[in-house]
């Protein structure tokens, strides 16, 4: 009676620390859309409450990795638990790091605010964001049904954000040839680009921490980075 009680009291454990996992998730999944949103509509006030809400994002990390630790100190899990709790101290680091970023896109909507619009521009990002959106939703539908299939469609939806970019950066470029007074907006148009990408990298990261929370090991073939901006100097020919 005394290992099944232990038992239990793991299970339930465990199962806390998953449902703030997905809790987490869809706090930041909101943080990256109502980011983009602010940023499309110039809405001050929305972008403050991203900024804001990376807070609770923040606090909620802490409490997943201080409950992790103290799963690890008294329920001594055996191996393929261990691996769980690994695995979500990972998927919390990974979920703080894409609400960072979602914070940083908002602190720019003040500062856009006071520039000149680039056409098209903001519409472009929301589309990417939107596509990254998609991809954290579809690595946590992931994780919940241990489905590592579905994980690794989500590694291949990366190369679809790292193309955005790379289009993106280019038109940037052109848009700051064509015109000086661009110059100022378009550098912080590009590095709402880059962060937007960092987010697909990061969301790929926790797809390939589902693989490995399914299967044991890491995916069989290396992810090939789509992002070019640093490696090709083709692309910054407009």
């Amino acid at each position: 009676m005394s290992n099944l009680h232990i038992s239990s009291a793991f299970d339930r454990d465990l199962e806390a620390i998953q449902a703030q996992i997905m809790t987490m998730g869809g706090m930041v999944e909101a943080a990256i859309i109502d980011a983009a949103r602010s940023l499309e509509t110039r809405d001050i006030e929305l972008a403050e409450q991203v900024r804001n809400g990376d807070k609770a994002i923040d606090a909620l990390e802490l409490e997943i990795n201080e409950k992790a630790a103290r799963v690890i100190a008294l329920r001594a899990p055996t191996a393929i638990d261990l691996r769980l709790i690994l695995s979500v101290i990972k998927i919390s680091a990974a979920l703080e790091r894409i609400g960072d970023y979602a914070k940083n896109m908002a602190k720019r909507t003040s500062v856009l605010d006071d520039l000149p619009e680039v056409t098209g521009a903001h519409t472009s990002l929301r589309r990417m964001a939107r596509e990254v959106q998609g991809m954290l939703k579809n690595v946590l539908d992931a994780y919940v049904q241990r489905n590592a299939d579905l994980a690794m469609a989500v590694i291949s939806q990366d190369e679809d954000v790292d193309q955005m970019y790379n289009a993106q950066f280019r038109t940037f470029l052109t848009f700051m040839m064509e015109d000086p007074r661009n110059i100022t907006p378009c550098m912080h148009l590009h590095f709402i680009a880059k962060n937007t990408e960092r987010m697909g990298d990061l969301v790929t990261n926790i797809a390939e921490q589902v693989v490995y929370l399914v299967t044991g090991g890491a995916p069989e073939e290396a992810r090939q980075k789509g992002d070019l901006s640093s490696t090709d100097s083709s692309i910054s020919k407009v």
